[in-house]
């Protein structure tokens, strides 16, 4: 397993703000403990071509000058600019690396997949999954798989209709942002309603992966959000540890070339989580 991290990373933060440093440090700290031998490597920043391929030139220069808060969730931190490259920088090279047929994880912040092509929101400034998938095709045909709670909008908006890329979002509804309630073209959601039994829950995110592995795809990217835990503060779901073992298992046993990337997941539980889901897709003990 290769682990992109940049521990820079975390030198942001608000006070009470969910989406805060610990979620990494303490996840860092768990799986260098329990996983010694997996590799980690400091990725290189996004260049200002890749983010194109996603995002307009005005958004990038917002992002880039960060004059005021972007929503009442996504401060214009100092270096936010920096950071964000340096996360869908992580994305890209995870997305790399699973083209070479290594298993990736990005394990950084801030997330992205609520970023629309226009617009930071939702703790997201630059939307990782879209730059990477974006980046990877056409040469490869990309499935984009989000099991965060939230529905991912600003992938969606920025992937629907391409036809080298399908997005399944399984999500509950009603959340923030209130969107991806209907499938069309490429597009496919899978809205879930607050405290849905787990074993449907679970059922849909599989149905979900069945969903994209019908396109064939060449490169599976997921959302890796762990926001539908039990315990999340933020969320109304019901799955639990095991649960994401086991999309990671299945993740394994689809064959196919994968690289996953860090979203939500604002529990203290969230280092099991990554570890759990982590370990499961390895094939690890």
């Amino acid at each position: 397993m290769i682990i992109f991290h940049d521990p820079h990373c975390v030198e942001y933060s608000a006070p009470g703000h969910p989406e805060r440093p610990q979620r990494i440090t303490n996840t860092l700290a768990l799986l260098k403990k329990r996983h010694p031998d997996w590799d980690w490597r400091h990725p290189a920043e996004a260049a200002p071509e890749a983010l194109l391929r996603a995002h307009s030139p005005e958004h990038v220069d917002h992002v880039r000058k960060a004059l005021y808060d972007f929503d009442a969730d996504t401060a214009a931190y100092p270096n936010i600019y920096q950071h964000a490259l340096s996360s869908a920088g992580a994305a890209i090279r995870a997305t790399d690396a699973a083209l070479r047929g290594k298993h990736a994880f990005s394990l950084m912040r801030p997330p992205g997949h609520h970023a629309t092509r226009d617009q930071a929101m939702g703790f997201c400034y630059f939307n990782n999954v879209a730059v990477a998938a974006l980046n990877a095709s056409p040469a490869a045909r990309v499935a984009i798989w989000d099991f965060d709670a939230h529905h991912g909008n600003g992938t969606e908006a920025i992937v629907a209709n391409h036809p080298e890329i399908a997005f399944a979002s399984v999500h509950q509804s009603p959340a923030y942002p209130g969107t991806g309630l209907k499938s069309f073209a490429n597009i496919h959601n899978f809205p879930l309603a607050p405290f849905t039994r787990r074993t449907d829950h679970v059922k849909t995110v599989e149905e979900s992966l069945d969903t994209l592995l019908a396109s064939k795809p060449d490169l599976i990217l997921v959302s890796a959000g762990f926001d539908a835990f039990r315990s999340d503060p933020i969320t109304q779901m019901t799955l639990e540890i095991e649960d994401f073992a086991t999309f990671g298992r299945w993740l394994r046993q689809t064959k196919t070339p994968a690289a996953a990337i860090l979203e939500g997941g604002y529990s203290e539980e969230l280092p099991e989580l990554i570890e759990a889901f982590l370990t499961g897709w390895a094939g690890a003990a």
